[in-house]
C-alpha cells in the first residue's frame, strides 16, 4: 500500500467521523455559506498578480515538518500581498498537519481566492469547503472515478465554488476530463512515492484543451521555470515548499517575485 492509498483509508474515517460530529444543516447555516466565491480566472488572469497560488502546509509525508512555527494570518497576508493569485490550504490533518480552522483564519484576513487542499472522496467535504469560505476545491483524479468527478464537481458548481482537477499523466488526464471544470492541474510529484520531476508539466501542457485555466503544482523553486511554464501555456503556479520551508514564507515570496518580475 502506498502512502496515497493510507491517506484515502484515513480519509474515509475521517469523513464518516466528521458527519456525526457536524451535520449538513450546521454547514449549511455557517457565515461564510452564503459569501459569492471569488472568480479564480479572474484573479490567475489578473496581469497585476503573478499567477503563483502561494501554498501554506506545515509539513507533508515525505517532508516530515515543513514550518510549524508560523502563523496562517501572517503568511497568506503576505502571499497575497506580495502578489499571489491565490492562497492554497492544506486542511488533512494526520497526513499534512493541516486543520479546518487554517483555511477560516486565511479566509478572514485575505480577499483573494482561497483553494481547499485536501483528498476530496465526499459531497459532504464539498460542503465543507463552501463553509469554511473556500472559493476553489481540489478533485484529484488518481483517486477518483470520472462519475465522481463529474458529482463532486457539479455540486461545487451550484455552491459557486471553482473546481480545480489535478492529473499526474496523460491516462488520467483523458479520463477526467468531465463534469464543471475550471482549471487542470498538472502535479509534478507522484503521489505514490511523492517524486517530483516537473518535465510532467511540459509533457502534458499541450495535451489539455484551451478551454480550461492550466496549473503547474509542485517542483516550482525557480523563477525561470515559471517563465518557461509560462511560455509553454501555464496559467498557474502552485508553489507550496519553496516558501514555507524558509523561516519567513511571506519574506521567501517577496523576493521571489521580485526576481520574477525583474527577468
Amino acid at each position: 500500500m502506498n502512502i496515497l492509498d493510507k491517506i484515502v483509508l484515513r480519509k474515509k474515517v475521517e469523513v464518516a467521523q466528521a458527519k456525526q460530529q457536524v451535520t449538513v444543516k450546521e454547514l449549511e447555516s455557517a457565515a461564510n455559506f452564503d459569501r459569492v466565491p471569488h472568480s479564480f480566472k479572474d484573479f490567475l488572469l489578473d496581469k497585476q498578480r503573478t499567477g503563483i497560488i502561494a501554498e501554506f502546509k506545515r509539513r507533508s509525508p515525505s517532508k516530515g515538518v515543513i514550518n510549524d512555527q508560523v502563523s496562517v494570518a501572517d503568511v497568506t497576508a503576505a502571499y497575497a500581498a506580495a502578489g499571489a493569485s491565490a492562497l492554497s490550504v492544506l486542511t488533512d490533518t494526520d497526513f499534512f498537519g493541516g486543520h479546518p480552522r487554517d483555511l477560516l483564519e486565511a479566509r478572514a484576513h485575505n480577499d483573494i481566492p482561497v483553494l481547499r487542499k485536501d483528498f476530496m472522496i465526499d459531497e459532504y467535504q464539498v460542503l465543507e469547503a463552501k463553509a469554511w469560505g473556500a472559493d476553489i476545491i481540489l478533485l484529484i483524479a488518481a483517486i477518483l472515478t470520472p462519475r465522481e468527478i463529474v458529482n463532486l464537481s457539479g455540486l461545487a458548481k451550484s455552491l459557486g465554488l471553482n473546481v480545480l482537477l489535478e492529473v499526474h499523466n496523460k491516462e488520467e488526464l483523458e479520463r477526467s476530463i468531465c463534469g464543471d471544470l475550471d482549471a487542470i492541474g498538472v502535479n509534478n510529484r507522484n503521489l505514490a512515492d511523492f517524486t517530483v520531476n516537473i518535465q510532467t508539466s511540459f509533457d502534458l501542457v499541450n495535451q489539455i484543451p484551451d478551454d480550461f485555466l492550466k496549473i503547474s503544482e509542485s517542483a516550482i523553486s525557480e523563477t525561470p521555470t515559471i517563465n518557461q511554464l509560462r511560455t509553454a501555456g501555464f496559467n498557474g503556479f502552485l508553489i507550496g515548499e519553496n516558501f514555507m520551508k524558509t523561516q519567513d514564507p511571506g519574506a521567501a515570496i517577496r523576493s521571489f517575485v521580485r526576481e520574477l518580475i525583474s527577468v
